[in-house]
């Protein structure tokens, strides 16, 4: 009875330790996609690819000498699932931003940079204070859509279940003045997964 029960421990503690969580760093941009629906590999693609398009347009295109300025109106989420599209439109302006030829408005910020601002008119010299009613106006809107194709698998016999999702991603930026659309950009991706019948 001994005996068994000391051959058991050691075993056990080894299958516990087996089964342990663990966690690898892994580069996102390299990092396979993870499913057929939206991951982190839809994300990172959209976002630079489409600032990339918008990029080399080139916008704007009316001649204008200094940077456009551009207000993030958000993206419509029109798929069937919950998709965090402002992480999305984040990472497309981050990319335009940061080529140094497009300039955004901190609308999500207002509320609290007029805060500050009445802060300031109360109680910062009028040395230091800045100046109201010096902020930009945006000429430029960003806005889009995401549209979602799933197909339904027919009826056969086999081991595994097939998905395919097609996504859609569109991007438009409208003049402010006269609510033209000045560019429209799109990206697709159709990406298929096997799934198995009867797992374990």
């Amino acid at each position: 009875m001994n005996t068994t029960l000391t051959r058991l421990v050691p075993l056990a503690a080894a299958l516990m330790f087996a089964g342990c969580y663990s966690v690898a760093q892994k580069d996102p941009e390299k990092a396979a996609p993870i499913t057929a629906k939206y991951d982190q590999s839809d994300l990172l693609k959209w976002g630079k690819g489409v600032a990339k398009m918008i990029l080399e347009h080139p916008f704007p295109t009316t001649g204008e000498k200094s940077n456009p300025i551009v207000v993030v109106m958000g993206i419509q989420n029109r798929t069937t699932r919950h998709i965090d599209t402002k992480a999305i439109s984040d990472t497309i302006s981050t990319e335009l931003l940061n080529s140094g030829k497009v300039l955004f408005v901190n609308d999500s910020r207002r509320d609290d940079m007029l805060k500050e601002q009445g802060y300031q008119l109360a109680n910062a010299t009028p040395e230091s204070r800045v100046h109201i009613g010096k902020q930009l106006g945006a000429k430029y809107m960003l806005t889009g859509s995401l549209t979602e194709i799933k197909s339904e698998p027919g009826r056969e016999i086999t081991l595994r279940r097939k998905e395919d999702v097609f996504y859609q991603l569109t991007i438009e930026i409208t003049d402010l003045e006269t609510g033209l659309i000045v560019l429209r950009k799109q990206t697709d991706r159709l990406r298929r997964a096997y799934e198995p019948v009867v797992g374990w």
